[in-house]
């Protein structure tokens, strides 16, 4: 039987985070936004909640949710600013190569810390001319001795200069391109390593983002995950893991841009009446409700597709595509919906709006999507 109901579990667990949300992120999401301060202290209490790291095997003292239930996370979490939640979230996609690709004792090490202690780990694939184009990656990992010498720079990378750890993406057979990459498990402290300044982004502010410079960075063989040449494999799974949650985190965004364009037709009266009862308005309002529900189900089925052990990459994709464009076209509406009071910042939904284009861009941008989704069609059928 196909049922969309909830849990008791689950039921709990989306109270939880919705009160989390309301209590510890809404009422300093702006101060955050305005001075893009990292927000330390909340993330803190989400680990102490246990909403951070969640899909840490209970072997290595982490909680063992399912995706379904990162989901529930995240789409609650992205409601109250997903300039929070993108940081929030984004240990699980540095810890999704390791726990899938890792032997026992890189997962009790890099895994068993992160349970324990409050610590971020990044994921650093993109570089200044490689972001979509993974392949293209021409950062160096050379074996000398019993060592990995990694010579290049990253770029764009969510938690650089808090992490405890990178997932590191690296060529060490270039005549081989994305066959010959390599992926290494790095120590934050590792000499070498130098990470530049903050990016003043257009939203998403409170994330931290930054770029890497790795110089004769020296690196124990034990720290390779897999063998080499399995590195662009490794990477490119872990986005079937990350990108349901971060379509959850776009649904949760427009829910909110949603909500306060009900509320705002409502309160608002344009020629003796509320603007809601015209139609321009009722059907923009209408066109959110319904996308955001299509959005959610997207992203329920990619990541239950994932729970039952099946291969997700087209529906992670198509989730991640819809979820992305709807939340940037949702919070546009809801600026205009909002009218002149849309485009000042003493309104919330121009913040929506900056921080959902991010959305379009980060983890496979929504062309990308599109490509993945047209090869599951026509080649992998």
């Amino acid at each position: 039987m196909v049922s969309f109901d909830l849990s008791e579990e689950q039921t709990e667990l989306q109270k939880m985070v919705r009160d989390f949300t309301q209590n510890e992120i809404v009422p300093k999401a702006k101060d955050h936004d305005e001075s893009g301060e990292f927000p330390s202290e909340i993330l803190k209490k989400a680990w102490e909640c246990g909403l951070m790291n969640v899909h840490i095997p209970e072997a290595y003292d982490g909680a063992g949710l399912g995706s379904f239930e990162e989901c529930l996370i995240s789409e609650e979490v992205g409601a109250g600013c997903t300039g929070m939640a993108t940081p929030m979230l984004v240990n699980n996609l540095a810890e999704a190569p390791v726990i899938l690709f890792g032997n026992e004792d890189q997962k009790k090490d890099y895994l068993g810390r992160m349970a324990t202690d409050y610590l971020f780990a990044a994921y650093a694939v993109t570089e200044p001319q490689a972001g979509s184009d993974v392949s293209g990656v021409s950062m160096k990992a050379e074996l000398v001795g019993d060592e990995y010498v990694l010579n290049g720079s990253k770029m764009w990378i969510t938690g650089a200069s808090v992490a405890n750890w990178f997932f590191v993406l690296t060529s060490t057979d270039p005549e081989k391109k994305h066959k010959g990459m390599s992926a290494f498990i790095v120590d934050a402290d590792t000499p070498g390593i130098t990470v530049g300044k903050k990016e003043n982004n257009m939203g998403q502010r409170a994330s931290d983002t930054r770029g890497i410079t790795f110089e004769d960075v020296k690196v124990p063989k034990k720290n390779l995950l897999g063998n080499e040449g399995d590195g662009f494999k490794i990477a490119m799974t872990a986005f079937d893991y990350s990108r349901p949650a971060v379509a959850a985190m776009a649904v949760g965004l427009a829910r909110t841009a949603m909500e306060h364009s009900i509320r705002y037709a409502k309160e608002r009266s344009t020629f003796g009446v509320p603007i809601y009862r015209h139609q321009a308005i009722s059907f923009m309002i209408a066109e959110m409700a319904r996308d955001v529900q299509a959005g959610r189900f997207l992203v329920w089925n990619s990541a239950l597709l994932l729970d039952q052990g099946k291969r997700n990459t087209m529906a992670a994709a198509c989730a991640k595509s819809f979820c992305a464009d709807m939340a940037m076209k949702v919070a546009t509406d809801a600026v205009q919906v909002h009218g002149g009071y849309g485009f000042s910042r003493e309104y919330p939904v121009e913040k929506l709006m900056r921080d959902a284009k991010v959305i379009q861009i980060y983890e496979g941008t929504s062309q990308i999507q599109k490509v993945i989704i047209g090869k599951e069609i026509f080649d992998r059928r």
